[in-house]
């Protein structure tokens, strides 16, 4: 592939992570856009309940399988390492948006809160969540993450170069502020039905496996990354401090697992 082309495919990726991000804000939030996770369900009950489980299955053995090192190493001997980010990108957009596309809603109640004081809490919890996702994308290098790096050094014909870890604020008070913000947006709703709770459930048992596999590898490229992972809680945030004993791992990496 020429430079220019691999940089036109890169932008082509990032803007259907920019279309799908944006469709997501309003799928699992319930507003402005034709189809959201608590539409009108219209499959039989035990029908929706396995395409969802199918769809949602499908996009976390994609995302996890995809960002493996041994993956990688496939996937480049088929496409220019400039593009791998960028393709990574472009699959999990695709399978997001075929999720939105199929999802069957299941109905239900588990939970409302109808008094204006919980449902401003909530709401706004669920913006708080899609604002810590997007804020950490760029405290990792959002650049970097999507692809967008990559495939401009690439086009100017310089080296890709590494980025290296570095512990800023965020960083310094949990080890996955990228995953604390989408567990944030899965489960502050001010009406929880099976059809979210399903979603939440789901989605927060991808992470806790995805954190332990996006570890082990950290932990086997980087021995310092023990030290660090000792240092710093996975989820549940503290007052940070300062960071001592963790060297500058490099942070291409290190963070863009988290994704």
């Amino acid at each position: 592939m020429s430079r220019l082309l691999i940089f036109v495919y890169g932008i082509g990726s990032y803007v259907a992570f920019l279309a799908t991000f944006l469709y997501a804000v309003g799928f699992i939030g319930n507003f402005a856009v034709p189809k959201s996770m608590d539409s009108t369900p219209t499959s039989p009950w035990t029908t929706a309940l396995l395409i969802d489980l199918g769809l949602l299955s499908l996009f976390a053995i994609q995302h996890s399988v995809m960002a493996r090192p041994a993956f990688k190493g496939i996937l480049t001997r088929f496409v220019p390492q400039p593009a791998e980010r960028s393709t990574y990108v472009l699959a999990s957009s695709l399978a997001l948006m075929l999720l939105f596309w199929q999802w069957q809603p299941l109905g239900g109640s588990v939970w409302a809160v109808d008094s204006a004081p919980g449902q401003v809490l909530l709401y706004g919890g669920y913006a708080a969540g899609w604002l810590l996702v997007l804020v950490t994308t760029f405290v990792i290098n959002h650049f970097d993450l999507f692809g967008l790096r990559q495939i401009w050094r690439n086009l100017q014909g310089q080296p890709q170069g590494n980025l290296h870890f570095v512990t800023p604020i965020l960083y310094r008070m949990v080890r996955h502020p990228l995953y604390v913000g989408w567990l944030m947006v899965f489960w502050f709703t001010p009406a929880m039905t099976l059809t979210h709770l399903l979603f939440a459930v789901m989605t927060t048992a991808y992470i806790l496996v995805a954190i332990q596999l996006e570890e082990r590898d950290l932990m086997q490229a980087h021995p310092e990354y023990i030290e660090y992972r000792k240092q710093v809680p996975m989820l549940m945030p503290r007052l940070p401090r300062t960071i001592e004993v963790l060297p500058r791992l490099e942070m291409a990496e290190a963070q863009r697992r988290q994704q």
